[in-house]
């Protein structure tokens, strides 16, 4: 017996360097699989916008290799590596060796980066450590320096040398890396990552370039993103020609605190929208990140629209009396809305930075929307007024949609209430209709048999006991007398196609009430069994033909034959497949068995052969013409004795290899 270890002062330990990312890549970018690799690249990207913003540069290359292997260069200043008198390293280790180390912490009094998306001193030593291998190239001063890392560890040393004449003035940083598949569990980031990545990019930094090359074989597929004029181009692209109101772009900048205790700083707003009742959109970015979770800026549009909108239609007497107040989903439907704003201090909800919790921010905006609101409401009363109706009717169809979805889940409710008082029958968990399906079988002994052998979740049972009635044969009162029918259709839920007559708790027919997705008839495989399923269809032909119409009845195939060969079976579900078998398994020995009734069979082999979806033989009764099918049920369970007889005469001699004889 193993002795257990004990804890103890010994027992507590850190990661140091390069582990600290690589054995817990999920702590700095999200996830350890594809998510995460593609945070990596976009930690890269950050810097590189960081330098455009600030004036360093127009022009952002991203590539995509064939390999896997991604590069990013920018026109900028060049990332510092030299010697740093003040921290006594170099400061390519400061950047690329050592977590939160940076020029962007000081943002409200540096000269460098008023407004930086890469504010935690992460992103380059993370993604390096988390590469299998990192070319670095810098320009700047005059000189070109290169670093070559290999998971995590800088391989060599800095190299520097001078650049020709005709380059002296070259800035800008390369940095060309592979990520490791020892740290993420996926590095296949599609191609349609990075355009989605650079076209938002293009979006919300006005006038710069954003440069995607994809190696296609030797060569590469170049697209370039541009807005020359940001989020005001983005939101005409957005509305096309189907927005009822024209665009409108609103900015401001404010200072404030989150907190009295807390250090001021700067936030800069800038808002575009309009309203379409065909494409909304609504999205928030916060010193160039997307918000896909949103956070502040999210809470501020809820909160302004809502208030704005409401008072212009209490203002002008829009609502009728005692009429509920608008949500914001009744706003949202009819809104295309982008924020891109920036602040010199911001509070991100984790490292992956999709979501901001300042409440300044929030404040601010939610108060300059009022605002802005309130004039353009004033000043522009036509597109006032057809918001107010757009939103009013908006909110009217979603609560006539909810009153009717509240209807039917009680008259749903009401159904399986009724199915749940029916004897002996068994539901199944889900209530998602499009999994549930309805196995009618042939007795209590199949019952029980089945019930061991089905997935409980989406599979009911409902026996029938021995033969029904032949429908077609009785007239209505007759039918609906017998309780083996009433009971079917109660738990089938969708009602009797019996035109003018409510009969006992049956509703007339709706296909919306059925149940089930599939009814599947599982009887045995004998002459009984055939006789019970057909009784069983031409009830349905006669009470529900639309299930049969719309392909929801289903014959699930139970196997004859059980065939055995040392210890290997298989299963026959007819006199030619097992003749095949036995063909394949000549000259050895083999016991053939016929099979027994459904309530005989063990558990396991039923879900084999009857009940599992990825074994199981269903056969989909969908009959190819109505007439036909009516004629022929008419001719062999209806009144005409004269023509069955004659049909028998006639086509008998074809089935004689059916017949179940000893």
């Amino acid at each position: 017996m193993a002795t257990k270890k004990s804890y103890n002062n010994e027992s507590i330990s850190s990661l140091k360097g390069a582990d600290r990312v690589r054995k817990r890549p999920g702590v700095i970018f999200g996830s350890d699989g594809l998510e995460g690799c593609e945070h990596a690249v976009f930690e890269i990207l950050s810097n590189a916008i960081d330098e455009a913003r600030e004036g360093h540069g127009r022009l952002i290359t991203v590539t995509r290799f064939s390999d896997l292997s991604i590069q990013v260069e920018d026109m900028g200043r060049g990332c510092p590596v030299d010697w740093n008198e003040k921290e006594g390293r170099y400061n390519w280790e400061l950047v690329f060796c050592e977590l939160y180390a940076g020029g962007k912490y000081d943002n409200e009094n540096s000269e460098n980066y008023e407004f930086s998306l890469g504010l935690n001193g992460l992103g380059s030593c993370a993604t390096q450590y988390a590469s299998r291998y990192m070319d670095v190239t810098v320009w700047r001063e005059g000189k070109e320096y290169s670093l070559h890392f290999e998971r995590g560890e800088i391989v060599g040393q800095l190299q520097t040398r001078p650049l020709p004449d005709s380059q002296k003035r070259k800035t800008g940083t390369r940095i060309h890396w592979l990520p490791d598949l020892d740290v993420f569990t996926d590095i296949q980031i599609p191609p349609d990552y990075y355009r989605d990545v650079m076209k938002r990019q293009a979006v919300v930094n006005a006038g710069v370039t954003f440069r995607l090359r994809n190696q296609n074989g030797a060569a590469f597929d170049t697209e370039d993103f541009l807005y020359e004029n940001g989020i005001a181009d983005y939101i005409r692209e957005l509305a096309g020609l189907d927005a009822f109101t024209e665009p409108v772009c609103w900015e401001c900048e404010r200072r404030g605190r989150d907190r009295a205790d807390k250090a001021e700083y700067k936030v800069k707003l800038n808002i575009a929208c309009c309203f379409s009742n065909k494409h909304p959109v609504v999205e928030h970015y916060h010193n160039s990140s997307f918000l896909e979770h949103g956070g502040s800026p999210e809470k501020a549009t809820r909160l302004a629209f809502v208030y704005a909108i409401d008072k212009y239609l209490r203002d002008h007497g829009k609502y009728t009396k005692d009429e509920s107040k608008i949500t914001y989903p009744d706003v949202q439907d009819c809104l295309i809305l982008v924020s891109n704003n920036f602040s010199t201090q911001t509070s991100y909800e984790n490292q992956t930075k999709k979501s901001i919790t300042n409440k300044f921010i929030q404040d601010a905006m939610n108060d300059f929307l009022r605002e802005q609101l309130q004039v353009y409401f004033i000043e522009n009363p036509d597109a006032a007024e057809k918001i107010a109706s757009q939103v009013l009717i908006n909110k009217r169809s979603r609560e006539t949609a909810e009153k009717t979805r509240i209807n039917q889940k009680k008259k749903l409710t009401e159904k399986i209430d009724i199915a749940n008082r029916v004897q002996k029958f068994v539901d199944c968990r889900t209530k998602d209709v499009s999994k549930r399906e309805i196995y009618i079988v042939e007795g209590d002994s199949a019952l029980g048999a089945c019930k061991q052998s089905r997935d409980a979740e989406f599979q009911g049972l409902m026996p029938v006991r021995g033969k029904i009635l032949n429908c077609l044969k009785a007239d209505y009162p007759r039918i609906f007398k017998s309780d083996i029918i009433t009971d079917l259709m109660k738990v089938l839920g969708c009602g009797v196609e019996v035109s003018g007559r409510a009969v006992k708790d049956l509703n007339q027919f709706d296909l919306n009430n059925l149940r089930w997705s599939k009814v599947i008839l599982c009887t045995d495989g004998d002459v009984d069994g055939f006789q019970i399923r057909t009784l069983i269809l031409t009830m349905l032909y006669r009470l529900c033909p639309t299930l049969i119409r719309e392909g929801y009845v289903y014959i699930a195939e139970t196997p004859l034959f059980e065939i055995t060969c040392k210890e290997k079976t298989w299963f026959a579900y007819s006199e030619k497949e097992k003749a095949d078998i036995l063909k394949s398994l000549e000259g050895k020995k083999v016991k053939v068995d016929r099979s027994k009734g459904l309530g005989e069979n063990d558990p396991e082999m039923m879900w084999l052969t009857t009940m599992n979806p990825e074994t199981r033989r269903l056969v989909k009764v969908l009959p190819d013409e109505a007439a036909e099918t009516e004629r022929i049920f008419d001719l062999l369970l209806g009144d005409n004795l004269a023509g069955r007889k004659e049909y028998i005469a006639e086509n008998g001699h074809k089935y004689l290899d059916m017949i179940d004889v000893s």
